[in-house]
C-alpha cells in the first residue's frame, strides 16, 4: 500500500514501484559503482529491511497561523510536508507525531520552526531540539510535562540535556549500551543486525581487530565476543559510551580506545602491525586516506561498511590496488524507498 504522502513527501521516490524492479534499482546502482574503478565481485542480492522499522529521523516543525505542520521536506523543497502517516517510522514515533503537533503548538507560540530528531531506543523515545527558544527555566519545565505526558525518556535542546526521564539504551551484541545525546544509530535495528553478521562473518577468526570510525560500538561488542578490539573514533562522548558499556559487561575479550580524527591522522602502518583484522564504517565521504595506509599493511582480512557506494568503489580501488582481493559485497537497503543504500565490502589479503 503506498503512503498518502507519495509524490509530495522527498523521503520515498521508489514506493511505487515493484518489489523486485525496486530492489534491482538499488543493487545496480552499487554494480555502476564498482564498474566505474573497474571493480569486479561477487554482487549479492540486496538485504532489505522490512517497512516500519526506521528507528530515527530528523523532521522539521512550523507553527504558522496556529497550525503546526510537522513531517519532512517536500521534494526539491523546503516546504514542510505535514506527515499524517509514515510507511517507515517504527510504529512508536508515528504515534508520538499528534503528541509532538501539541507540544509544538503551546511552546512555539505565537510563531517559529524547530527541528527534532527522534531516536527510538529499547528503553523509550528520545526528542533533540534544534529551535530559537532559550534553555530558560519556564522552557525547561514545559519540556519537562510533556515529556511526562508523551513518554519522552530524554530531551535534549541546543545539544544540552534538559530533561532526562530514563536513559535511551541499546544492546550490541550481548551489550547494552546508553547512547549519548544525539549519537550516531545504526537507522535500523534490524539493518543493525545483519551489518553486524556480515562484519563479524568478514572477520571470524581474527584475534587482533582495529574497529575504525567505531562510534558507539555498533561492531566493536558484536567483535569483542571473540577478539580483543581497539576502537577509534573521533566523537568523545561516543568513546566514554564505550568505554562505560566495555566495563559494565562481562566475558568480552579487552577493547581500547582512541580519540582520533581518522581523516587527517589515520592509523599509520606501524600502529596496524599487531592486527590481523579491520572494520571501517566511515561516513558517507569514505576513509581513502586510511585506505591508503590499510592497502600497505599486513591485516589479513577487512570488513569495510559503507553508507555511499562510490565513495566505497573508490576506496575499495585503493586497496584492491595494494594487493587485496574483494571477495564480496552485500547491498544492505536500511533507506526503503530512497536512492540510498549501505553495503558491506569484505576484503582478504
Amino acid at each position: 500500500m503506498i503512503c498518502r504522502h507519495f509524490a509530495s513527501c522527498g523521503g520515498c521516490s521508489y514506493q511505487d514501484m515493484p518489489d523486485e524492479a525496486y530492489r534491482a534499482l538499488k543493487r545496480q546502482s552499487v554494480a555502476q559503482a564498482l564498474k566505474r574503478f573497474d571493480i569486479q565481485t561477487d554482487l549479492a542480492e540486496v538485504v532489505a529491511v522490512p517497512p516500519a522499522t526506521r528507528r530515527r529521523a530528523t523532521m522539521k516543525a512550523m507553527l504558522n497561523d496556529g497550525i503546526v505542520l510537522l513531517g519532512f521536506h517536500a521534494a526539491r523543497s523546503h516546504d514542510i510536508v505535514d506527515v499524517e502517516e509514515c510507511r517507515v517510522l517504527t510504529p512508536a514515533l508515528t504515534a508520538i507525531l499528534p503528541g509532538l503537533r501539541a507540544m509544538l503548538a503551546e511552546l512555539l507560540a505565537p510563531a517559529g520552526d524547530a527541528e527534532l530528531r527522534l531516536t527510538e531506543s529499547r528503553s523509550g523515545i528520545e526528542l533533540a531540539l534544534r529551535w530559537r527558544q532559550p534553555n530558560d527555566s519556564k522552557t525547561i519545565a514545559a519540556l519537562a510535562r510533556w515529556a511526562g505526558k508523551l513518554g519522552l525518556i530524554r530531551i535534549t535542546a541546543h545539544g544540552e540535556v534538559v530533561v532526562a526521564l530514563g536513559r535511551p539504551r541499546v544492546r550490541l551484541g550481548k551489550t547494552w549500551v546508553t547512547l549519548p545525546p544525539e549519537a550516531f544509530l545504526q537507522p535500523t535495528a534490524e539493518g543493525e543486525k545483519v551489518l553486524q553478521d556480515l562484519v563479524t562473518a568478514t572477520l571470524k577468526g581474527a584475534k587482533r581487530v582495529a574497529d575504525l570510525f567505531c562510534g558507539c560500538g555498533t561492531f566493536t561488542f558484536p567483535l569483542a565476543e571473540k577478539a580483543r578490539v581497539h576502537a577509534v573514533e573521533l566523537d568523545p562522548p561516543m568513546l566514554e559510551a564505550v568505554n562505560a558499556a566495555a566495563k559494565t559487561t562481562p566475558g568480552l575479550k579487552p577493547i581500547t580506545t582512541d580519540k582520533r580524527n581518522l581523516f587527517k591522522r589515520p592509523l599509520s602502518a606501524f600502529e596496524l602491525k599487531d592486527f590481523d583484522g579491520a572494520c571501517l564504517d566511515p561516513p558517507r565521504a569514505g576513509a581513502v586516506e586510511q585506505a591508503r595506509v590499510l592497502a600497505v599493511s599486513k591485516i589479513g582480512r577487512i570488513a569495510y561498511v559503507s553508507c555511499d557506494a562510490e565513495s566505497f568503489a573508490r576506496d575499495a580501488r585503493v586497496l584492491l590496488d595494494g594487493g587485496y582481493r574483494l571477495t564480496r559485497v552485500v547491498p544492505v537497503d536500511q533507506f526503503l524507498w530512497s536512492s540510498h543504500i549501505e553495503l558491506v565490502g569484505a576484503f582478504e589479503r
